[in-house]
């Protein structure tokens, strides 16, 4: 069905005559007409009955013009719902407890008013594939290993580099240190569960691993970060790695420690992602919030793999 007709059969059905009618659109009477005729074909009915007096609705008319007015009113709410910066801002940040959803978090703090979306995609190809088909606006991630450079269309910027610390049980033996070096770490047994292959978290710990000769275990199923916390506060050989800014609650009773990583203190590389002709202004406003509250990367007395670049 024709918008413009219904909308010229409100008009019509409003002003009592087609002339007015025309008036109101900016169109000529001809066109009005036009219009009419070609809605009332469409619906098998006459809309209007032409009097001395100008146009009087038939009892057909008069049963479809409250469903015209809300055609109209839908039409409207659709148009509205994908208008740039009406829509909310939808952004993929991983977990809800990481880094990326306390930058989120930093961004409505400064940004209120702005609406926002925030979902969890577990790969960085589906991400991808969200960011270039409009599902998603932006995503947090560590930027792709030379073997999956980024598509030409994706963008990406360096926004945050979060230390690693390690993470351990009130037995372990480094339970009570106030910090541990990555030489420290080699041959204790550091427990990563869910790190899936060809992930980008997976390629930053197989290029520490290299590095320092640790070693990591990904066996078992990744039951989520509560079996893992009651897993490592009661085995007193694991341990695990966790992000600074990871926002995680144990029971007190665990004991956990979270102690600080050395010499040179491994930090793992968030980046935004985004399409490059993404016209949503709440996009640009992110950008600069996280332009402004970025700290320095490649900082003395850290390290990254050599494949995390700033694009």
């Amino acid at each position: 069905m024709d918008l413009e007709a219904v909308r010229t059969f409100v008009a019509v059905a409003e002003a009592g005559q087609f002339q007015r009618a025309a008036a109101d659109l900016a169109v000529t009477q001809q066109a009005v007409s036009k219009r009419i005729a070609a809605l009332e074909r469409d619906l098998g009915v006459r809309l209007f009955t032409r009097t001395p007096r100008g146009a009087e609705l038939t009892i057909d008319g008069q049963s479809f013009l409250p469903h015209a007015r809300e055609l109209l009113r839908a039409a409207e709410r659709a148009a509205a719902s994908v208008h740039a910066g009406r829509r909310p801002l939808r952004v993929d940040v991983l977990n809800s407890r990481g880094a990326a959803s306390g930058l989120m978090r930093g961004f409505h703090r400064a940004h209120p008013g702005i609406a926002l979306d925030v979902l969890m995609l577990l790969d960085i190809e589906e991400a991808v594939t969200a960011i270039r088909s409009g599902t998603i606006d932006a995503s947090f991630r560590a930027v792709a290993a030379p073997d999956r450079p980024l598509p030409e269309d994706i963008e990406s910027v360096r926004v945050l580099d979060e230390p690693l610390q390690l993470l351990t049980g009130p037995a372990h033996v480094l339970a009570g240190a106030r910090s541990v070096t990555l030489a420290q770490l080699a041959g204790h047994r550091i427990w990563i569960p869910g790190l899936l292959p060809g992930s980008e978290w997976a390629a930053y710990y197989d290029d520490l691993v290299a590095e320092f000769g640790l070693t990591i275990e990904s066996t078992g199923p990744n039951f989520g970060s509560d079996v893992l916390l009651d897993t490592v506060a009661d085995t007193p050989a694991l341990a695990t790695f966790m992000g600074e800014h990871t926002r995680l609650i144990w029971p007190a009773d665990h004991g956990l420690r979270r102690i600080p990583v050395t010499d040179p203190t491994p930090v793992y590389p968030h980046s935004l992602l985004w399409h490059r002709d993404n016209p949503h202004p709440a996009l640009a406003a992110l950008r600069a919030h996280l332009a402004g509250t970025a700290g320095r990367h490649d900082a003395a007395g850290t390290w990254t793999p050599d494949w995390v670049i700033q694009r």
